[in-house]
């Protein structure tokens, strides 16, 4: 293992260039939810129209590739509750998935998190529909969804942990992964079907189902992947969600499972992210797999990379994207491929640049241009921020690319209080040094 180890860090390469450019588009408010979770797309038909969002209920965009941000907020007769979700259909229609809170009092009413919501928007995020929803089977809780579209058609794949009871100790309490699909541009959607055949708990922790995130390629196939009980899972359907495999595909061990203590953070995730190359690149048709772990000891987490050239059927051995020589923690990845020139980037959190046991945090960005046998990496963040445990900082960060324009988004925390950052940056500003 160290011998391997070894050579994955020789192909990685830390590259040294002028500083990108961070844009605070979420600030801290007294009185309001405090922004994190990030989501971020970029309209396919114009890559300088980008919308983001952050938990509660805030929309942010641009339409002219990030000089100028703009605000409004969301509302829903389902309530709005966070863990936003955005995905553009291949004409360029928004669509905004996220919890909801019908009653508006949060956990203290039987209805929050009765079901998932599907908002959209024909105007690139100015106004937005009052929505629809999936997935209502009281008394079940649904949580953390995640959402694809089809490359060419009028497609949407939806995923998600359902609940029997969120929280619950009662050990024949389960979670499962649930998948939805629209062909209506998310104007009714299908039955939810489970997907999983292993079933977590539902403490929301190494022992639940958790962290489904779909791809569709242009053949209208559905891969989705998720974490439980320490094991990384894929389910698919070649015939657009309507079956599905007797059993499911085991990725690989997630050491140390999915939920993982990070110093300064009050939880922190390492969730897979799944993402597919359908370019014109030689390595279309693979699928990628990101994902962080402790496996080498809670003082050092580490990201990695497994991939599948032929849909799933088997995985390479993890690559870690880091090169870390210092062993820090490098967690909460997310993953992105750029469609129109099949590169692979991956962001994530990184403290390598400081003492053992410093809570300061950068930001880095890597990517790969032979389909993830090697990285390269820079940090992205302008200044490191320090969180604080005692506030929660959030899930997870967000990232998307088309047409040579990449789009990332992360929560920082300056003196107990989040913002969300954004970093537009060019393909040329990086395979140019």
């Amino acid at each position: 293992m160290r011998q391997l180890i070894t050579t994955l860090l020789s192909v990685t390469t830390l590259v040294t260039f002028a500083q990108i450019k961070n844009t605070k588009i979420a600030e801290y408010t007294e009185g309001k939810y405090p922004p994190l979770e990030p989501a971020v797309v970029i309209n396919p038909s114009n890559s300088k129209h980008i919308v983001a969002a952050t938990a509660l209920d805030r929309i942010i965009f641009t339409k002219d590739g990030g000089n100028i941000w703009l605000e409004t907020s969301v509302k829903s007769p389902f309530g709005v509750f966070g863990d936003p979700v955005l995905v553009s259909d291949p004409k360029g229609m928004i669509h905004y998935f996220h919890l909801a809170d019908p009653s508006g009092q949060g956990r203290t009413e039987e209805a929050w998190l009765d079901r998932i919501v599907a908002q959209k928007s024909e105007d690139g995020g100015v106004t937005w529909t009052p929505g629809t929803f999936v997935g209502l089977e009281p008394p079940k809780d649904n949580d953390k969804p995640w959402a694809a579209s089809h490359p060419k058609k009028d497609f949407l794949a939806l995923t998600w942990t359902q609940f029997d009871r969120y929280g619950s100790a009662d050990t024949t309490c389960k979670s499962n992964i649930v998948f939805a699909k629209s062909t209506s541009k998310a104007d009714r959607w299908s039955i939810p079907v489970r997907i999983n055949r292993r079933s977590g708990n539902c403490l929301d922790d190494d022992f639940t189902a958790m962290g489904a995130t779909p791809f569709v390629d242009l053949e209208g196939r559905v891969f989705v992947t998720w974490a439980n009980r320490g094991e990384i899972y894929l389910d698919r359907s070649f015939d657009g969600g309507e079956t599905w495999l007797r059993s499911d595909i085991a990725i690989g061990k997630q050491l140390g499972g999915w939920n993982m203590n990070v110093p300064g953070l009050g939880r922190c995730n390492g969730l897979p992210v799944l993402q597919g190359d359908i370019s014109g690149s030689p390595f279309r048709g693979s699928l990628y797999v990101v994902y962080a772990d402790q496996r080498f000891g809670e003082n050092n987490t580490d990201v990695w990379l497994t991939k599948s050239p032929n849909r799933g059927d088997n995985w390479s051995e993890p690559v870690k994207v880091a090169t870390d020589p210092n062993n820090r923690h490098q967690f909460m990845p997310w993953a992105a491929v750029d469609q129109t020139t099949g590169i692979l980037y991956v962001l994530y959190y990184d403290r390598r640049n400081y003492p053992e046991g410093d809570l300061q945090t950068d930001v880095y960005l890597a990517w790969s241009i032979d389909g993830g046998s090697k990285f390269s990496e820079i940090k992205i963040s302008e200044t490191p921020f320090t969180p604080d445990p005692k506030k929660f900082f959030g899930d997870y960060t967000n990232l998307t690319a088309f047409n040579g324009t990449i789009a990332a988004v992360w929560t920082r925390m300056d003196d107990g209080k989040t913002s969300v950052m954004a970093s537009i940056i060019r393909q040329e500003q990086l395979l140019n040094k």
